[in-house]
């Protein structure tokens, strides 16, 4: 089983740059980048838990299973 993560979908509904997101986060730019890229192959949970906080949303919401594989 796959996952994907959809920051990308998540900002672009939010009307909200990555670079936004970094400075509210205090993490750096190719942080973000790296996880809204379809390459991302490790991620520290505790970045998808302060993710998840700073932007409001569920776990369930920012991972998905990817079935397009």
């Amino acid at each position: 089983m796959k996952i994907k993560i959809r920051l990308k979908d998540i900002l672009d509904q939010r009307g909200m740059s990555q670079r936004e997101l970094a400075r509210q986060m205090n993490l750096r730019p190719s942080t973000i980048n790296h996880l809204c890229s379809d390459s991302v192959d490790r991620v520290y949970i505790r970045t998808l838990e302060a993710i998840c906080e700073a932007l409001d949303i569920s776990i369930n919401e920012l991972i998905v299973e990817d079935t397009e594989t």
